[in-house]
């Protein structure tokens, strides 16, 4: 297989530091410079990156110091978003309290990327380490699922095929900028696939008047044709997320989608989440073609236990039932740090699982 993705893996994300999210709170509150701001992002970068290769991790990142969560900068990078659209989904906690789902945002005019999604934070983080870096930009499915077709302005878009197609243009321009300044490994965040593997999120975007399944073939295809450009060196994978606090807004295995998600995404590999029994078992791993990679989302970051590590490899062997162990490799289900708020887990805990992941991989796997 290709070096990416590596053995051992983590998906993005890293808590952020209580300096960091003190500057941006003076910052906001108009207290704090940006020159100041950015020295703050700066050091919890360096940071992070120092923490990384301290544990040992095959890959890393910038630990998204500079963004509030795993998508809003898509929305911040762009022209034509407008304001937030309540999601109809509900996250569940472990102790059985519900929230809302992330709003979605409003379409009110025509979209078109008007600033980078993150390749200065990738040319930064290129000159902070000699180890292997990827890049992190949500799917663009996520500019859509949880809003719908009902927010996008129809005197901008008659109709959410047009909308696409300039979605689509955000992403092509992204990943041939990533490409200029050297990015070889870039990772897409995929929520909305992963949402419509729950039976209830269909019904709940049938009774809105959309189709789960056309969804799903629509969703696969942006991302086709986002990444159809890319250089021949330049790995992509497709990280599956049901939401990173508590039960998160989605139950149910990738059944449903998983012949079409393995069968026709132009990917190169998948981050799966497998920490909790929400997201079903190792059978839709049966429709993973040779060649491409599952890295399995074992270790959990949304509780501080630690996981035991022979638990972990007979997992890693159930898997493998069903695909190749050569094909396969380990991470943590999601980021530590999906939004600037976080998870229950200290700075400890998560060095204590980058830690089992890497140690996991290389008594399984021997190294990278």
């Amino acid at each position: 297989m290709k070096d990416a993705p590596f053995r051992a893996e983590h998906v993005g994300s890293l808590p952020r530091p209580k300096a960091l999210l003190e500057a941006r709170k003076a910052h906001g509150e108009g207290k704090l410079p940006a020159q100041a701001l950015a020295a703050a992002e700066d050091a919890a970068i360096k940071a992070a990156v120092a923490l990384q290769e301290s544990v040992g991790i095959d890959c890393l990142t910038d630990g998204e110091m500079t963004k509030s969560s795993y998508r809003d900068f898509l929305f911040e990078s762009c022209e034509g978003f407008g304001g937030p659209v309540p999601s109809p989904l509900v996250f569940r906690q472990f102790d059985g309290k519900t929230f809302p789902g992330g709003a979605g945002r409003r379409v009110v005019g025509k979209v078109r990327r008007v600033k980078p999604l993150t390749v200065n934070d990738f040319t930064k983080l290129k000159t902070l380490t000699k180890k292997p870096i990827k890049a992190n930009v949500p799917a663009p499915s996520t500019a859509h699922l949880a809003s719908g077709d009902a927010a996008i302005d129809k005197s901008a878009y008659p109709d959410r095929a047009a909308y696409f197609a300039d979605l689509v243009k955000v992403f092509q321009d992204e990943i041939a900028d990533l490409a200029k300044a050297g990015c070889t490994y870039l990772q897409m965040d995929e929520v909305p696939l992963a949402l419509l593997c729950d039976p209830k999120n269909r019904e709940t975007f049938r009774s809105r008047g959309e189709d789960p399944d056309r969804l799903i073939g629509e969703y696969i295809d942006l991302i086709n044709r986002s990444v159809a450009g890319r250089p021949k060196d330049m790995t992509v994978c497709v990280h599956m997320c049901r939401g990173n606090i508590g039960h998160g807004m989605a139950d149910g295995g990738y059944e449903p989608i998983a012949e079409r998600m393995f069968g026709t995404l132009d990917v190169d590999g998948y981050f799966l989440e497998y920490d909790t029994p929400r997201a079903g078992d190792f059978k839709p791993l049966r429709f993973v073609p040779k060649g491409k990679v599952v890295v399995l989302g074992l270790v959990t970051t949304k509780l501080p236990a630690l996981e035991r590590k022979d638990e972990l490899k007979r997992r890693i062997d159930e898997a493998a039932k069903y695909v190749p162990l050569e094909q396969l490799c380990i991470s943590p289900q999601c980021g530590f740090s999906s939004t600037i708020e976080g998870n229950k887990v200290t700075v400890a805990d998560e060095i204590a699982k980058l830690r089992l992941v890497v140690d996991v991989a290389r008594e399984v796997w021997g190294g990278v």
